[in-house]
């Protein structure tokens, strides 16, 4: 993203929307989750210039079609803002070490750990600071948020946020997690995971993204941003092996039209194993369930011939 960012303000240096994506190796000093890979190929889309909702879901959607047409079934989408916590510590006044000792606590949702943090500051942040870690679950937990939560502008605009994009969603099994503070020194607004199963029956997260809008300041040009990512690895892990298709037995030979039928087989799409000579024993090693052969022979027309 850094580098893309990067590409927005200065390669291109559009004034409206733009819309971007990459796909390329990355190497991660450390692993965020068990089982990873440090070496993800990590392929991603961007949409810099919107600030609006829209392009919120654009994303939403384009990684939800990404999996789809790549067989991943059971989707589930797993929602979140981090202007929920800013809208709770906004009047808390914590220095940049407590706050992060304060993230770290959500995250693993102690409520231990977030009593004591929290045993000094105002009443009502106290308590709706503690009332995070158990708002998880359902669309249902955005009212409940609204009831129990101090009412703020940043408050309504990120439950609102929330609440349009789930109604939206299609063909995605939708939970939020207002807790959920993963990336939340990069994110500016909503974040979202998409997950699935593995083939063992395991949850893997497939995809991830959200809203950055600080991202492009360090380049000299702050404006909306949202996307997503994924590893390209991780996904086809989790897509079932499709069974294979049979190949071709071809002979190898000059013939115009042999050649000819050879080409037009393969550019449909087809597997043609062309038999080299001296290595006709060896065209047992592949799955070829039918032949190209000439009808008649000598001078006939090249056809297919199941095996």
């Amino acid at each position: 993203t850094p580098q893309v960012a990067r590409i927005d303000a200065h390669l291109l240096n559009r004034k409206g929307v733009t819309r971007l994506c990459y796909c390329g190796p990355v190497v991660h000093t450390r692993i965020d989750r068990a089982f990873a890979s440090r070496e993800p190929l990590q392929f991603g889309a961007e949409i810099y210039g919107h600030g609006g909702r829209e392009a919120d879901l654009e994303v939403l959607e384009l990684a939800r079609s990404c999996l789809s047409q790549a067989g991943v079934q059971d989707l589930q989408l797993d929602l979140s803002d981090v202007r929920v916590i800013d809208a709770v510590l906004a009047n808390a006044r914590l220095d940049e070490g407590r706050t992060a000792s304060v993230h770290a606590a959500l995250a693993a949702k102690d409520l231990a750990a977030l009593r004591e943090l929290a045993a000094d500051l105002p009443e009502r942040v106290r308590a709706d600071l503690c009332a995070l870690p158990d708002m998880f679950g359902g669309v249902e937990v955005i009212d409940r948020a609204r009831r129990i939560l101090a009412p703020s502008s940043v408050l309504s605009e990120a439950l609102d946020n929330l609440s349009w994009l789930a109604e939206q969603v299609q063909d995605m099994t939708v939970s939020i997690d207002l807790a959920d503070l993963r990336g939340y020194a990069y994110y500016t607004g909503m974040r979202f995971a998409v997950f699935s199963h593995g083939r063992q029956g395991e949850p893997v997260e497939l995809a991830r993204g959200g809203r950055y809008d600080e991202v492009g300041a360090v380049f000299g040009r702050k404006r909306p941003a949202v996307g997503f990512s994924l590893d390209l690895k991780e996904l086809v892990s989790a897509v079932a092996p499709r069974p294979l298709e049979g190949a071709i037995r071809a002979p190898w030979g000059m013939d115009a039209g042999l050649r000819q039928a050879i080409a037009g087989l393969r550019s449909a799409g087809n597997t043609v194993v062309c038999v080299l000579p001296g290595h006709e024993h060896e065209v047992d090693e592949f799955d070829c369930d039918r032949e190209l052969v000439q009808v008649p022979p000598d001078g006939g027309v090249w056809t297919l011939k199941n095996l």
